[in-house]
C-alpha cells in the first residue's frame, strides 16, 4: 500500500483494513505500520489530538508511505485545511447531514473557487519543490474526502448525496446512527439496513462504502452488504486485548 494509490484502490471496491488512532504518538504509528495496515485514522474528533500530534503522526506516515487519514473535529474549511496542509492522504468529515453539506466539504478539500486554499510551501507540497500544475495534479489523483454518515436525515438522503462531486467515499457512523435510531446496540436491523442502503447507494455513484466495526467477524458479515473498507477498533482495544488475553492465559503459582 503506498499514498499514492490509496484513493485508486478505494474507488475499485478493494477490501481495506485499517484503525483509528486515539492516543496520538509517533511510536504508535511505528507500530501499526508494522502490522501491515492498509490505512491509519487518526481521530480528531473524539481523542485528544491538537495540530502539533496531528502534525507529527501525519510526517511519520508519510515517512513510512503509510496512508493517513484524518477524521477532523468538524466538517469545516479550517478543519479540513489543516488535516491537508500537513499531509494527511485525506479527510472523514462527521456529521454529513445534507447535500449541501457534502458539496462543501468536497469543495473545501479540492482546489478550485472558493475550495482548498493553494500553498507551495506546506508538507503535503513538499515545501516548495513541486509547481503548482503538479500539485493540482497530485490533489486530484490522490486527496480523499469521505462523509461520514450518521443521522437517519443523510440515510434518507444518501442517493443524492453519494452522488456528490469531489466525494470518495461514505462512512457509516453505526454508533451515532444507532443512537439516533433510538438503538441500544449497533448490530441490529436498524442500523444493517441502513449500511445496506448507503453501499448500494457508493456503489452506484462509484464510490466507497466505509464502516467502523470492533472485530474481523463484524467486518466479514458487512462485507456481505457491500461494504469494502473497515476501521476495525483503535490502538486503544488492540492494547486492551492484548493485556486481557495475557491476565486470562497467565499460569499463577
Amino acid at each position: 500500500m503506498t499514498t499514492q494509490n490509496f484513493r485508486t484502490r478505494m474507488l475499485k471496491g478493494e477490501l481495506l483494513t485499517g484503525t483509528f488512532l486515539k492516543t496520538p504518538t509517533i511510536e504508535n504509528i511505528e507500530v501499526l505500520a508494522l502490522a501491515g495496515l492498509d490505512f491509519i485514522c487518526l481521530d480528531g474528533e473524539h481523542a485528544p489530538i491538537d495540530r502539533r500530534d496531528m502534525d507529527a503522526c501525519v510526517a511519520m506516515g508519510r515517512a513510512l508511505d503509510l496512508p493517513i487519514l484524518v477524521r477532523v473535529p468538524e466538517g469545516s474549511r479550517t478543519e479540513i485545511l489543516k488535516a491537508l496542509d500537513v499531509g494527511a492522504t485525506g479527510i472523514v468529515a462527521p456529521h454529513v447531514e445534507t447535500v449541501a453539506h457534502a458539496q462543501e466539504i468536497s469543495r473545501w478539500a479540492r482546489f478550485g473557487h472558493r475550495g482548498r486554499g493553494f500553498a507551495g510551501s506546506t508538507r503535503w507540497a513538499d515545501y516548495t519543490t513541486n509547481t503548482m500544475a503538479e500539485l493540482l495534479e497530485r490533489s486530484r489523483n490522490e486527496t480523499v474526502v469521505i462523509a461520514q454518515i450518521e443521522e437517519p436525515e443523510a440515510v434518507d438522503a444518501i442517493d443524492a448525496i453519494a452522488a456528490t462531486e469531489g466525494l470518495d467515499g461514505l462512512f457509516v457512523g453505526p454508533a451515532d446512527l444507532a443512537v439516533c435510531l433510538n438503538e441500544s446496540h449497533t448490530d441490529c436491523e436498524a442500523v444493517n439496513e441502513a449500511m445496506a442502503k448507503v453501499a448500494a447507494a457508493a456503489k452506484v455513484s462509484g464510490k466507497c462504502a466505509i464502516t467502523f466495526v470492533p472485530n474481523t467477524e463484524a467486518a466479514a458479515k458487512l462485507q456481505l452488504l457491500g461494504l469494502t473498507m473497515f476501521c476495525v477498533g483503535s490502538e486503544q482495544s488492540f492494547i486492551l486485548a492484548g493485556a486481557r488475553q495475557v491476565m486470562a492465559n497467565i499460569t499463577r503459582t
